[in-house]
């Protein structure tokens, strides 16, 4: 099956586990070629490879919060696919700094671990992939984000931050790249049953997240591949620049 992704040559950032693996499952099962980066586990990324359908696909292990991890990514996965025109920027950090828990030094390092994986990384790789996608037809970025950049994070607020922060540069590149052909967009999911959610969800909190939804139930990570996939698909270029949110109803926003 391809479903309009076959030839298609993708890049999964934070594609280990969880929603990124995910995703790159989805990519793969519908025909694409996928390239999945992950930081350190190699064992988990490649029980990832191993799961996916169809053939060529690649592992790339660089840290996407370092200028060079988040460039070398986009060099290695248009060297190891020979080329790229999609690319889904879903490498991400949620650390806990509430304000008046945290002591200087831990909150400065706390936004700044942050804020390299989730705004400035992904900031880079899309620089990196536009311009190649720019000399060759055009393509997507996909940013994955956060309910958390509309509700707030008062716990860890560079999370909320830099997920805000990815939203607006989203819509900064849906205007800047349009004329190249080039459709960015992004995908706000709430909790999600993956494993960093995993000690909340089982926790004496977990049936009030749970409650948030009137699903009384969390994401599973294929539903926000599913979002993904509308928004790379062939017939989703008008919704460039968007924001679809898949959250379970468990925040509303106007």
């Amino acid at each position: 099956m391809s479903d309009g992704f076959a030839g298609r040559k993708v890049l999964v950032t934070g594609a280990s586990r969880g929603i990124g693996r995910a995703i790159a499952q989805a990519f793969a099962a519908r025909g694409a070629t996928v390239a999945l980066n992950y930081r350190g586990n190699k064992v988990a990324a490649e029980e990832a490879l191993a799961s996916l359908a169809g053939a060529g696909h690649c592992l790339i292990k660089a840290d996407v919060a370092t200028t060079d991890g988040s460039l070398r990514v986009v060099e290695q996965a248009i060297r190891n696919l020979s080329g790229l025109d999609t690319v889904v920027n879903n490498a991400g950090v949620f650390e806990a700094h509430a304000p008046l828990d945290t002591a200087l030094v831990d909150w400065m390092a706390a936004w700044q671990r942050t804020l390299a994986t989730n705004l400035t990384g992904p900031a880079n790789v899309c620089w990196a992939a536009a311009r190649h996608m720019a000399a060759n037809g055009g393509g997507r970025i996909i940013n994955v984000t956060s309910r958390g950049a509309f509700r707030g994070e008062p716990d860890a607020p560079a999370y909320g931050a830099s997920k805000a922060a990815l939203n607006s540069l989203t819509q900064s590149l849906a205007i800047a790249l349009a004329a190249k052909q080039i459709y960015v967009a992004a995908v706000a999911p709430g909790f999600v049953e993956t494993d960093m959610a995993t000690a909340s969800l089982q926790g004496e909190s977990g049936d009030a997240i749970r409650a948030q939804s009137p699903l009384g139930r969390v994401a599973r990570p294929e539903e926000v591949a599913a979002a993904v996939l509308f928004l790379a698909s062939a017939g989703a270029e008008f919704s460039t620049g968007a924001i679809i949110d898949v959250n379970g109803a468990s925040y509303l926003r106007s």
